[in-house]
């Protein structure tokens, strides 16, 4: 007994150690972006990257917020996130609710090729994608940006949820079935609102992914009404020079929506998490 308890609390104290080390890691760069953006440019360049700003220099999030180009920019990634989150969820609930719950010719096959889409470096397309898009005649508009994080958020999030859906109980769908409902209603009326932890992970998941995307959105767009968040950046830099704390007020409220959503939806990802952690 004693040397149970021993046990559980070496393991108590390394997993304290291990947190304070990650929170240490995640929250110093946060840190310092937040102090920065309070900072004037010179003050960047004359005193210390971690000193903290001689006054709160509001100027910076003044200039950013005032700037018509920046609420286009957050108005585009808004239109992105949405639609993107919308077709994904649907799309992967089509998919993972087959492979989970019937047996058919393929079944494994698919769902390898599922399992093996996720190992493709997504850069490795940025050529074959970019030429898709001229064909289709949708490169430099923000429409080419939702079936691209679709596209590429698709795998894993099909891979998840399939685990998550093999979890619930097959009698509620036998139940329903005795109540005389079909298969598209037992879908639609049973296994997905069943699935909303699982829906709900996925759609913080990847909506942190999607928001920040930068690579494609930088490739496949030109016009600045085209352009989503992240490229704001390049409006504070030049070719020999760049306003680092302006380029810092504009990170902090740039990820300021991410940081409200996951605080109010972080207890269903942990939901999420717990329950497709535990199969039914």
């Amino acid at each position: 007994m004693v040397h149970n308890k021993k046990k559980v609390k070496i393991g108590w104290i390394i997993a304290v150690i291990v947190a304070t080390f990650w929170l240490l890691v995640a929250f110093v760069p946060f840190m310092f972006m937040v102090l920065t953006g309070f900072k004037e440019k010179l003050e960047v360049i004359m005193g210390g990257a971690l000193a903290f700003p001689k006054g709160f220099y509001l100027e910076n999030y003044k200039t950013i917020i005032t700037d018509v180009k920046f609420w286009v920019y957050f108005r585009n990634s808004v239109i992105v996130l949405l639609l993107s989150l919308l077709f994904l969820l649907l799309f992967s609930a089509f998919a993972a609710y087959p492979l989970s719950r019937f047996k058919f010719k393929g079944r494994n096959f698919i769902y390898m090729l599922v399992v093996a889409s996720m190992s493709i470096p997504i850069h490795v397309t940025m050529i074959p994608v970019f030429q898709l898009a001229i064909k289709t005649h949708l490169y430099d508009t923000i429409w080419v940006l939702i079936p691209v994080a679709v596209a590429f958020a698709l795998p894993i999030s099909v891979f998840i949820l399939t685990g998550f859906m093999e979890g619930i109980p097959r009698e509620l769908e036998e139940a329903a079935d005795i109540d005389g409902c079909g298969r598209y209603r037992r879908f639609f009326e049973v296994i997905l609102p069943l699935s909303t932890p699982g829906l709900s992970t996925l759609a913080i998941y990847n909506g942190v992914n999607i928001w920040n995307e930068f690579i494609f959105a930088f490739t496949l767009t030109q016009s600045d009404g085209n352009r989503t968040l992240p490229l704001a950046l390049w409006n504070y830099q030049g070719q020999y020079s760049s306003n680092t704390a302006m380029i810092m007020a504009c990170l902090t409220l740039s990820v300021l929506p991410m940081i409200i959503m996951f605080a109010i939806l972080q207890d269903k990802l942990v939901k999420g998490m717990m329950a497709g952690a535990v199969k039914g």
